[in-house]
């Protein structure tokens, strides 16, 4: 757990060892369907997707299918397309999200191709089943202003490491658009003098790799950060974020969880009397948006933010919303 109000302490100390996490309990519907099917879930549920968010999204949409699926009797062999129709009708009518919906078909189709190609079952029942039509014009996630971002920033007590922590934390999610995720995986050889400028490496989605300059007063406040830490001679490798313990304010050896750096940011957010509907991703959407009104080309925003198409880096724009509102308000009724 992390807390605000530590005192000041560059104290590391070791964190709990984790406990080995449990092997997925295959579904009876599968180890009834013999060996072939057990390999190919084993590895659907493993192996076959690495990134943990959708490994994570795909194994409780295919969990929830099959459930249902026994609960009708059904064997893994007999499913039909029919009863996967019949499935996505039922979590239409339960109101699930169009988005919802289509993530869970690819979860399923993704989870048959396998047994196919493990010979477990003949043909894929849910490769027929039509997804229905979604067009994302605009995210969903909501923008920090500049305004609410600096007044966040402010709002921090930097007289504790964990202050101190939390700022660099926040500030490099404001100064480089990067994801909640691959700033806590940050090592302390992603931040490095490259001679002319100070760069920061981050691991990003998909396996890619990005550096991008730090800003003066980001390197200033990493590097109160790491000083404070003691971390100026730790090991390359080492996590440059680090978990907090408990109520100490020290620091353990394990980096932080991104969970905990979302976490945190709700707190700070309620500390500065922000709405806590802000998250960490909220900062991507204000930097896209910042920089597009700017008049800096997609190109280079595109860039900045890793997409691999600039679709994706128009969702995060935010100008044609505020144009929206600009009309709206010149109605005179």
């Amino acid at each position: 757990m992390d807390e605000l109000t530590a005192p000041h302490s560059a104290e590391l100390v070791p964190a709990r060892a984790a406990e080995p996490s449990n092997r997925v309990i295959l579904p009876e519907i599968v180890s009834r369907a013999g060996q072939a099917a057990v390999f190919a879930a084993e590895e659907f549920f493993y192996g076959a997707i690495r990134n943990e968010h959708t490994r994570a999204a795909y194994r409780r949409a295919v969990n929830r299918f099959l459930a249902w699926c026994e609960a009708r009797g059904l064997q893994l062999a007999r499913i039909s397309p029919a009863d996967v129709g019949q499935y996505f009708d039922g979590m239409r009518k339960k109101g699930l999200s169009v988005a919802t919906r289509k993530q869970h078909l690819a979860g399923i189709r993704h989870f048959f191709d396998g047994m196919v190609t493990r010979h477990a079952i003949i043909l894929n029942p849910a490769l027929s089943v039509r997804g229905e039509r979604h067009v994302v014009v605009e995210g969903k996630t909501p923008e920090i202003s500049v305004k609410q971002a600096r007044k966040l920033l402010n709002s921090i007590d930097t007289g504790s490491l964990i202050g101190l922590r939390d700022r660099a934390i926040l500030s490099i999610l404001a100064y480089t658009s990067c994801r909640a995720g691959a700033a806590a995986k940050l090592r302390c050889c992603d931040f490095y003098d490259a001679g002319d400028q100070w760069m920061l490496r981050f691991e990003e989605k998909g396996g890619k790799s990005r550096e991008i300059p730090s800003r003066h007063d980001l390197q200033q406040y990493i590097n109160a950060y790491i000083e404070a830490a003691a971390l100026q001679n730790a090991q390359k490798d080492a996590p440059l974020f680090r978990a907090a313990l408990a109520r100490t304010g020290k620091l353990t050896h394990t980096a932080i969880h991104v969970k905990d750096v979302c976490r945190m940011m709700k707190r700070r957010l309620k500390g500065a009397s922000l709405p806590d509907r802000l998250s960490p991703h909220s900062f991507r959407v204000a930097v896209i948006t910042d920089l597009l009104e700017q008049g800096v080309p997609l190109e280079e925003v595109q860039h900045l933010a890793g997409h691999a198409d600039p679709r994706t880096t128009r969702l995060y724009d935010r100008r044609q919303q505020k144009v929206t509102r600009n009309i709206v308000e010149r109605i005179s009724i």
